[in-house]
């Protein structure tokens, strides 16, 4: 069994740990903030042995050295992007696995919102930690990549099952809902999905983890063969990457 634990972090980060109950190894995937992972393994009676990286920037990998100087963990991420993980001792990148306890996580390479970032998929459990690369309801920013790098990678999100589990790292659904709503308002499953997300977040509740299947019902940046949502941009017809190009610049302006 593979226990996952959601710790929010920061302002709207969200951190886990994955605990393999077989092997007693437990992972921090990222390390957005030290102290609420050092409490909620202290709280479960866990020992962190590993982090798992997807990608540099200081909300993912601000905590590693300190983690890595409390715990003397392993510290797995991005092979192309190295030189950017504070402490990494095991490099990794598309196409690889990496063996926890009884559990293998797949790797992706989904470059965009930054280089070289990269997401674990642990298909026995059913579950993606993907990091800034998708998020319900929206994408990452493309900081560093162009909008072809992040239109194949979130098409290897695509092609998973529909029960994954989602596991992004920021709680922005409720933002992400109302940009959605703007490009694909004849979505009916989306506009179901937004008043539940409304009802969810008045209650303090997260809207995270979501499912890959969901994602690919109402998530724009999954969509962009919705004739719909083509039409709304003024793109009927046009390549997919287009249409994702043009619905990515329509959200960094919204």
């Amino acid at each position: 069994m593979l226990e996952v634990h959601q710790i929010p972090c920061l302002s709207d980060n969200y951190g886990y740990l994955i605990h393999d109950t077989d092997s007693d190894l437990t992972a921090s995937i990222d390390t957005p903030e030290v102290g609420p992972i050092n409490a909620a393994l202290a709280q479960r009676g866990w020992s962190l042995t590993h982090i798992l990286n997807t990608h540099h920037h200081f909300d993912h990998a601000g905590g590693n050295l300190e983690l890595k100087q409390k715990w003397d963990c392993t510290i797995v991420g991005s092979r192309s992007d190295a030189d950017r993980i504070p402490g990494i001792d095991i490099e990794v990148d598309d196409g690889d696995s990496f063996t926890f306890g009884s559990h293998q996580a797949q790797v992706f390479n989904v470059s965009g919102h930054t280089i070289g970032h990269i997401a674990y998929y642990f298909d026995q459990a059913d579950a993606l930690f993907c990091g800034d690369a998708l998020f319900a309801l929206g994408c990452g920013r493309l900081f560093e990549g162009t909008p072809e790098q992040m239109w194949h990678s979130l098409s290897k999100f695509i092609a998973l099952p529909d029960s994954t589990a989602v596991y992004c790292a920021h709680e922005y659904t409720q933002s992400n809902a109302l940009f959605a709503l703007s490009v694909e308002p004849e979505n009916q499953a989306l506009v179901a999905r937004s008043k539940e997300i409304d009802q969810l977040r008045a209650k303090g509740l997260p809207t995270v983890p979501s499912l890959i299947g969901l994602e690919k019902a109402t998530n724009p940046f999954l969509r962009p063969a919705s004739l719909d949502l083509q039409r709304n941009v003024g793109l009927e017809g046009a390549e997919l990457v287009n249409v994702f190009a043009e619905t990515r610049r329509r959200k960094d302006h919204f």
